[in-house]
């Protein structure tokens, strides 16, 4: 309460030139206390609770695309939609590799009081995931006709099916890659609210735009890519008036000449890495998964989308812990406040798995009156309740892999998370998927996630219990032990 009084009176009583410090000084005030001072569960709190907001705002727009386009009772376009997933979701990625590996050195730049590193690597990332995305929607407008069919895509479902991507991926790739990826920087600074807000701007844009496009203008599944394009540059545009707004005090300040990759691209683009692998190799996983269901029938397709469009959000709120405490994670361990690290960690698994825990039981538990709400076609509920509730159960699981990747990548290591990413998804459920159709058919496809995600859990916390005795050995002796000894690790 008291923050906010004083924001009142510099706002609004005090002149201008002390009303410009005073804002100064609290905004470094509040984030010197967020990350050194306050008690860790109240950071935390400060931290995941918008990023978690924000990740199931963004999960929700993304379930209102396939509510409304389910609305007009068509499978079809419900299959296309969801056919059309694995080639959006890779855009996510490419956020994801500059705008976590971007915000993990953000943090420890900050941690060690170097602000102008911070800046070139703010700019770095921001102008190449532009960049990137750009190359990315190209590409794929290139090869549609070719990357279509390798989707599963049939004669009923590929026009709706290139529509949807037209917008989303060819004519909105760069919106959607900067509004994740700008999420991700402004919160390496501590200011996940403000990073939630825009987030949470574009979803309920999304999500009031779907029904004006695709029923009022009678557009169907393109007027839900179209309300998806629009709300990405809205979330765009608010994040370009906030850096604009904070440009003397943040060190997001996308300047050409703090345009210099040498010696930060590599960090980045390494420790963001694992992160894009995981979506990547998630893509090719769905692709895969697509084209073996569509064998079957696309109300196997749909209701496996709307299955699959439900679980992402127990997936998200894991995601939004594990990428909301990154940045308090990886300024401590910069500082070499271990102490403090450690504390995080361990309240920040209490917090996701009991979370996750709670998430899979309502999901089980309610998979039929979720997957009706969404489409009232008998065939297509029978497909996705099975596929709910089999890939639901290892939510705990994920949420613990999830955690050790953040770790990993806000400390900087690269391997790992790498090794984490491909065993997750790809590495393993490609090759069991093939297995398990040709054994089992449709009814033993779900069983495919809950398998790799057992293994992936196990093997992450093989590969963390080292590192953590090594954290202990660093707090106890040599503050750079752990970085000698993990160089490269």
């Amino acid at each position: 309460m008291s923050g906010f009084f004083a924001r009142f009176v510099l706002k609004y009583i005090a002149r201008p030139q002390r009303r410009k410090e005073g804002l100064k000084i609290i905004m470094k005030v509040n984030n010197d206390e967020l990350f050194e001072r306050a008690p860790v569960w109240r950071a935390i709190i400060s931290l995941v609770i918008p990023t978690i907001i924000s990740q199931i705002i963004t999960v929700i727009y993304n379930m209102a695309d396939t509510f409304f386009i389910g609305q007009l009772g068509d499978p079809n376009q419900v299959a296309a939609a969801t056919l059309a997933m694995p080639p959006f979701v890779m855009l996510t990625g490419f956020a994801n590799l500059f705008g976590i590996g971007g915000a993990s050195l953000i943090s420890r730049s900050l941690g060690v009081g170097d602000r102008e590193r911070a800046k070139r690597v703010a700019s770095f990332a921001i102008y190449t995931a532009a960049a990137s995305a750009l190359l990315y929607g190209l590409l794929f407008f290139a090869l549609a006709p070719v990357i279509l069919p390798l989707l599963g895509t049939d004669e009923l479902t590929y026009g709706f099916c290139y529509e949807y991507l037209l917008w989303c991926v060819t004519v909105g790739a760069v919106p959607t890659v900067l509004n994740a990826c700008l999420a991700h920087l402004v919160r390496s600074e501590g200011h996940a609210g403000q990073a939630s807000v825009g987030m949470a701007l574009g979803g309920v844009l999304n999500i009031l735009l779907d029904p004006l496009f695709i029923f009022a203008f009678g557009l169907g599944i393109a007027g839900a890519a179209i309300a998806t394009m629009v709300s990405n540059i809205a979330a765009v545009i608010y994040f370009v008036v906030l850096i604009y707004k904070n440009r003397k005090d943040t060190v997001i300040v996308p300047t050409i000449k703090n345009y210099r990759p040498r010696g930060i691209a590599l960090e980045v683009v390494t420790v963001g890495f694992p992160s894009f692998v995981l979506l990547f190799m998630g893509t090719a996983s769905n692709i895969v998964l697509n084209k073996l269901v569509s064998g079957y029938s696309n109300e196997c397709i749909a209701g496996m989308g709307i299955a699959k469009k439900i679980d992402t959000l127990a997936f998200a709120i894991a995601n939004g812990m594990s990428q909301g405490v990154l940045p308090l994670i990886g300024y401590n361990f910069a500082a070499k406040n271990y102490d403090r690290m450690k504390k995080a960690i361990k309240t920040s698994f209490v917090y996701n798995i009991a979370v996750a825990t709670v998430g899979a039981i309502l999901l089980f538990t309610l998979a039929v009156p979720v997957l009706r709400f969404f489409i009232d076609d008998a065939a297509t509920v029978e497909y996705g309740q099975h596929f709910l509730r089999t890939i639901c159960v290892t939510c705990p699981a994920i949420s613990v892999t999830m955690m050790i990747i953040a770790i990993f990548q806000a400390t900087g290591r690269r391997t790992r998370p790498m090794i984490l990413s491909f065993i997750r998804k790809g590495g393993l459920d490609i090759p069991l998927v093939f297995f398990i159709n040709a054994k089992f058919g449709s009814y033993g496809i779900p069983f495919t996630t809950p398998i790799c995600d057992l293994i992936a859990v196990a093997v992450a916390v093989i590969l963390f219990i080292p590192y953590v005795k090594r954290i202990n050995l660093s707090a106890k002796d040599s503050p750079n032990a752990i970085d000698v000894k993990e160089k490269n690790g």
